[in-house]
């Protein structure tokens, strides 16, 4: 490895070393990683660790920087640190006689599983594999860890496929007539290394390195470069992860649990992650290395009698089997839970009856486990009510408002039921069978739902999870990369359904006697683990069913409750309300439901697009004179003031804000000869006169166009005739002995004047009824600031309205200047990133996050600010609110609590997750 870097990076400390004897390192989780910074804390609690060194993310992205060469002076730290374990364990690096072996693994600063890499059993060659053998007395090991290096460093650091090892490594044991690994002979395994050294001469144009620091030293560069590889890459995107963290890396001593069957290797939580119950939950396999469970190759044994239950599985557990290890370990985990105050995602080694512990850190969990722990660990008093908030991402609460399947549409599609795995991912998912990441995502790009079926789900399928509905494996268990992955997303996954038979090349899968192609129907369900050959239509999940459609009690669930608690706890922090944006009182009654206090949004048009309404709306618009205008307008009258009244029957009391019309002209055009001629015919006009009207009305940019309070100051009538409905509408509801409280929205205001017009024809008409009837009803009148020039005077608009709304969807169109209808086009390529034409291998990204699904604090944030700041000077009671879709997004969330709004508006099925976002921008 060449080095090239200036004096100075020589200065820095790259190199930490960790374990019992040394000093322990910073617990700096930036410098060192997750990974490296649990192992050295774990060896200051004194748990049997394999001693190593840390190489720190700093070295990492020097070495990004610098043309993908070693910072100066790192190799010979790193030849420092291999010494100190050499001296430590009595062993030498690269021996023929006495060798040393160490794996490499990454460890970046926030968890990402499976997505960078790992290399094992560094150091062994053609003459230390017999120096291993006979130090360990064990040729099968020496042999069998030998076979796993050419294979692993060939994929990892060289790009060689793997599968063509494992085709290899298959004919072998069909020669032997074996089925498992550890049962192929000695001479198998000798053989099996000569095959992979000529499968990797094939592949890489030169022999398998025999030197053990060129082999460390490449391994090293290529975790390095697995950080920008495209799994690494996306996942950091999907999870808001910076790329200039970089990650660290990790070289420690080699423990062996493919040593013999008193050896193993496995993987636990502290408490289930799919449900977040209070058990020790993990996976082993007999005689076998690390990657092994993670990668879903075999299916594992459960690590205890309760899990085994759970499960169904008859494989023995590790407590049946180790009962004395397994209380070790037991022992350890609940160590590292109460440390820590969290649950824990644990690795670990059994060497020849030995525990070791290899990794801890912060598990990934579903929602419906992350509400659980909280509480749960609230209520055992290991955590306080704040950090029981913190523990969960907003964003998961909706996997607990997510479909499920019910017993009866289960029931009725019995005889489509063909097998049952791990349930690994709560949830149902119905969806095309996609047997490969690149179909899934194929299906994406068409539109159409999916379920990733694979084998094994290995690291590089994670764009096809991203992109499908649900994963279903053959093989694997529940801490196997995929089971992780897809918990963390919050995807129904069943793992382990070993009843499949999937034919890849004939892209069929079968079971108890049915079988489906790629592109044919499949459901499954990630709560029980059944697997279904049809589509199924989903339910309401527990808590929609306790809180909108009324269909179980309180007591019946036991996730409602718990969901309760949270919700309870983040309305007490919470500072901001939260409101929804809902056209119906059906819309408006779930809101209620999941907690709305109030609506931010009622879009009067969605009204019109009714089809029973939808020619009246069109005559308004291709009207040629004031009379035929009114008659069409009387028309609406009627309809708009039985919806309102509907909607505020719903909502009882609480504000209700209205905007005035607001679609572009082009949404109510005619489309189609049918169309065309039945609006002739309503109007009695010939369709020449018709097409002739509609190309006058026509625009080039719709979006920037006849809209908004322009369409009212054209159209003076229709602001009329709303403002007629909703007060009247008000007056009945009121009448009846309910409150109500209308907040009616001027849209698209730009310039003062569009704004005083259209207040004066509102309080004209509101003047007007009360004295017709009578009696009045309290109401405001305010605006949407959606476009720039709004928020640049917005201390003048402020001086006549009561409130403001943040329209953010149009608010970023027009500050960016990009079309939210053709952003699709280009702003992934931003957020994804470009190559760096200067930096070979780096990627500029242009945007961190699609600012219409995140708002941009920068720019829209500036202006938002800006306005509210210049607004509130102008009027100190001016309320301001958000009702673009950000207001259910909760970084947005956290935004909008920090420049003061008073409230923020979502979509219903949102709402939960902006009462706990809001909760926890109070907290932090």
């Amino acid at each position: 490895m060449t080095t090239h870097a200036s004096q100075e990076g020589a200065k820095i400390k790259y190199v930490y070393p960790f374990g019992a004897d040394f000093p322990p390192p910073p617990l700096d989780v930036n410098l060192l990683g997750g990974k490296g910074k649990g192992l050295a804390e774990m060896a200051t609690l004194g748990l049997p660790i394999p001693p190593g060194f840390i190489i720190t993310t700093e070295a990492c992205n020097t070495y990004r920087k610098n043309e993908h060469h070693y910072p100066s002076g790192l190799e010979e730290r790193i030849v420092e640190s291999m010494k100190q374990l050499e001296e430590k364990m009595g062993k030498e690096f690269g021996s023929e006689t006495n060798p040393l072996l160490v794996s490499v693994r990454s460890g970046a600063p926030a968890s990402m599983p499976g997505m960078m890499d790992t290399v094992l059993n560094l150091g062994l060659n053609d003459r230390s594999v017999l120096g291993f053998a006979e130090q360990t007395h064990n040729e099968q090991l020496a042999y069998d860890s030998y076979r796993r290096l050419i294979a692993m460093y060939a994929d990892i650091v060289k790009g060689v496929d793997r599968a063509h090892f494992e085709e290899a490594f298959h004919v072998l044991k069909m020669q032997e007539a074996v089925e498992n690994d550890y049962d192929l002979s000695i001479n198998g395994l000798k053989e099996a290394c000569s095959l992979f050294k000529q499968i990797y001469r094939q592949n890489v144009g030169k022999d398998f390195p025999q030197d053990a620091y060129e082999q460390l030293f490449e391994a090293i560069a290529a975790v390095f470069e697995s950080w920008d590889g495209e799994r690494a890459t996306l996942y950091r995107q999907i999870n808001h992860i910076p790329d200039e963290w970089g990650t660290a890396v990790n070289v420690q001593i080699m423990v062996f649990g493919n040593k013999n069957m008193h050896s193993a290797t496995g993987v636990g939580f502290t408490r289930d992650p799919a449900t977040g119950e209070n058990q020790f939950y993990g996976e082993f396999l007999l005689d076998a290395q690390g990657e092994e469970v993670v990668a879903g190759i075999r299916t594992p044994h459960p690590i205890n009698k309760y899990q085994k239950q759970v499960t169904k599985s008859e494989l023995e557990s590790l407590e049946e089997l180790m009962p004395e290890v397994y209380q070790e370990l037991l022992t350890t985990i609940t160590l590292l839970e109460k440390h820590f105050n969290d649950m824990q995602d644990i690795e670990f080694t059994i060497d020849d009856g030995k525990l070791y512990m290899l990794q801890t850190r912060t598990g990934k969990r579903t929602g419906f486990a992350a509400v659980r722990m909280a509480v749960e660990m609230l209520e055992a008093g290991l955590i306080d009510e704040k950090t029981a908030l913190l523990r969960i991402q907003p964003e998961q609460l909706s996997q607990l408002l997510a479909p499920i399947f019910d017993t009866k549409v289960k029931k009725a599609a019995q005889d489509k039921m063909v097998g049952k795995g791990l349930n690994a991912g709560p949830g149902a998912a119905s969806g095309k069978a996609a047997f490969s990441a690149d179909k899934a995502v194929e299906f994406k790009k068409q539109g159409q739902d999916c379920i990733l079926i694979r084998k094994e789900a290995n690291p590089d399928d994670y764009p096809g999870i991203v992109s499908s509905e649900g994963i279903l494996t053959v093989r694997g268990g529940s801490t196997s990369h995929a089971a992780v992955v897809a918990r963390g997303m919050g995807k129904p996954c069943v793992v382990g359904c070993g009843v499949l038979n999937l034919n890849e090349s004939a892209k069929t899968i079968s079971a108890n006697g049915l079988t489906i192609h790629e592109g044919d129907s499949i459901s499954i369900d990630g709560s029980t683990g059944e697997v279904f050959f049809c589509c199924m239509e989903s339910s309401p999940s527990e808590v929609v069913q306790v809180v909108l459609t009324k269909t179980k009690k309180p007591e019946e669930s036991f996730i409602y409750q718990q969901y309760k608690k949270i919700m309870d706890m983040a309305d007490h922090y919470r500072t901001l309300h939260v409101r929804t944006n809902a056209d119906t009182p059906q819309d408006s009654t779930a809101a209620r439901a999941f907690g709305a206090e109030g609506i931010g949004l009622c879009r009067t048009e969605h009204m019109f697009m009714d089809v029973n309404r939808l020619n009246d709306v069109r005559r308004l618009f291709f009207s040629t004179n004031p009379e035929e205008r009114k008659h069409s307008i009387d028309l609406l009258l009627p309809h708009q003031k039985e919806d309102f009244i509907g909607i505020f029957r719903a909502m009882q009391g609480l504000p209700v804000t209205i905007r005035l019309l607001d679609p572009p002209l082009h949404e109510f055009m005619p489309h189609g000869n049918d169309e065309l001629e039945t609006l002739a015919r309503s109007m009695g006009i010939s369709l020449d006169r018709l097409l002739e009207i509609r190309a006058s009305l026509e625009e080039r940019n719709p979006m920037l166009g006849h809209r908004g309070c322009r369409l009212g100051i054209t159209y003076p009538e229709l602001t009329e005739m709303q403002t007629q409905a909703i007060l009247e509408a008000a007056l009945i509801v009121t009448k009846e002995g309910l409150h109500v409280h209308p907040e009616i929205m001027i849209p698209l205001v730009g310039i003062t004047n569009e704004l005083i017009h259209q207040k004066a024809i509102i309080e004209a008409t509101a003047k007007r009824l009360f004295e017709k009837h009578n009696f009045k009803v309290p109401y405001t009148i305010g605006t949407m600031i959606e476009l720039p020039r709004a928020a640049l005077i917005a201390g003048q608009i402020a001086k006549d309205v009561s409130f403001f709304s943040f329209g953010t969807n149009d608010l970023t169109q027009t500050v960016f200047g990009i079309s939210r209808d053709d952003s699709a086009k280009f702003v992934p390529t931003y957020v994804k990133g470009i190559p760096n034409p200067l930096e070979k291998g780096e990627l500029i990204h242009i945007l961190n996050d699609d600012p219409f699904q995140v708002l941009d604090r920068e720019g829209v944030g500036a202006i938002m600010r800006l306005a509210v700041d210049s607004g509130r000077r102008a009027n100190p009671s001016l309320e301001c609110g958000i009702c673009g879709e950000h207001g259910g997004e909760s970084s947005s969330v956290e935004f909008c609590h920090q420049i003061g709004l008073n409230y923020v508006s979502c979509s219903p099925y949102r709402i939960p997750v902006a009462r706990l976002a809001a909760a926890q921008a109070v907290i932090k």
